[in-house]
């Protein structure tokens, strides 16, 4: 059950309202007026609440739900406990996904300036933007409508922010353009200096980073994740990307749209991602590759060298999943071999 001190519900809905949201087919029309005030889980949901059923390895679990409603496929709904009433649609997922979003809402603070909030003269601040305690907003800052700045967020001087975006409390960001629609999570880091440093009579001397961080639209970057600047070119994060927490995005590394980049992967500086890249966690780039659109790397892996678009990879260092799955079977045959010799 969904805690209302931090989000709001506009329920109940009735079950025939529910089945117009999913777009789902009511089974139980008797049950039309009946009342969903909350979404749960399938093992927790119980009477006035709703649950979601998609997942075929989990059909023993469909006879212990005591839901007052299940939104499930038609291939899974005879394993569904009965009395329950059962919505069946194509996709439950992209259900829940519609449901969720209409019966509950998070809590938005009121448009306005907090006075403790510094903002500097030639900053321009667009229409229904809400500023938090403490924010720093330097010279000639351009902030579009609708924008939600939380507590305690710096954003320096040139900076462009689009309409609609949402910047986490603590975040900083610097030397950025960013688009529409973008959600910075709570300390992350944007445009910091690249690594940089070139070796100078035994000592590191930093290399100065004079490049920006360009951000397209649809762009989420999670808490205390980092993407710095480029060095002399820009780096960039295509449209739709997805970067979890802790990701580090090193100088000029450029990101094609709607690339998922799980926590802790660390990308090195002047790779060149195509679109639709999906990295799991832990996932770790040597500099200057260039990986293909449609890509999937594995949590833990090693990138040393190019990926074709595609690909499928892990390991480390990373090699096709065919090839992965091949040699790890291998090395299980050794190791059992070897107990059998000891033996």
């Amino acid at each position: 059950m969904v805690d209302t001190t931090f989000f709001i519900n506009n329920g109940p809905f009735t079950l025939q309202q529910v089945a117009e949201i999913c777009e789902a087919e009511l089974k139980a029309t008797d049950k039309a007026n009946t009342e969903i005030a909350n979404i749960n889980t399938m093992e927790k949901a119980a009477e006035g609440e709703i649950c979601f059923f998609y997942d075929k390895k989990a059909k023993a679990k469909g006879a212990e739900i005591k839901a007052e409603a299940c939104v499930t496929t038609e291939e899974l709904a005879p394993f569904v406990a009965e009395g329950v009433a059962l919505l069946i649609c194509a996709n439950p997922k992209m259900a829940f996904l519609k449901l969720n979003s209409r019966l509950y809402a998070e809590y938005q603070p009121r448009a306005d300036i907090a006075s403790s909030a510094r903002i500097h003269p030639s900053a321009i601040i667009g229409q229904n933007c809400s500023i938090g305690d403490h924010v720093v907003i330097g010279e000639n800052v351009r902030i579009g409508d609708n924008c939600m700045i939380e507590a305690g967020v710096v954003i320096a001087r040139g900076c462009q922010i689009g309409n609609n975006c949402r910047i986490g409390a603590n975040a900083s960001i610097a030397y950025t353009i960013m688009g529409n629609d973008c959600f910075i999570y709570n300390g992350a880091r944007i445009g910091s200096d690249g690594f940089g440093f070139m070796m100078v009579a035994g000592q590191h001397k930093r290399i100065p980073q004079v490049g920006r961080v360009i951000i397209g639209n649809d762009v989420e970057i999670g808490a205390n994740a980092c993407v710095d600047r480029g060095a002399l070119d820009d780096t960039v994060i295509g449209d739709g990307c997805r970067i979890d927490n802790l990701v580090q995005i090193a100088h000029n590394d450029k990101l094609g749209k709607g690339c998922i980049i799980v926590a802790q992967t660390g990308i090195a500086g002047s790779c060149t991602f195509g679109d639709y890249v999906v990295c799991g966690g832990q996932t770790g780039f040597a500099d200057h590759l260039k990986i293909g659109s449609g890509a999937q790397i594995g949590a833990q892996s090693g990138l040393m060298r190019d990926v074709e678009p595609g690909a499928v990879m892990m390991g480390y260092p990373a090699i096709g999943i065919k090839d992965f799955m091949r040699q790890t079977a291998y090395l299980q045959k050794l190791v059992k071999g070897d107990k059998n010799e000891n033996k």
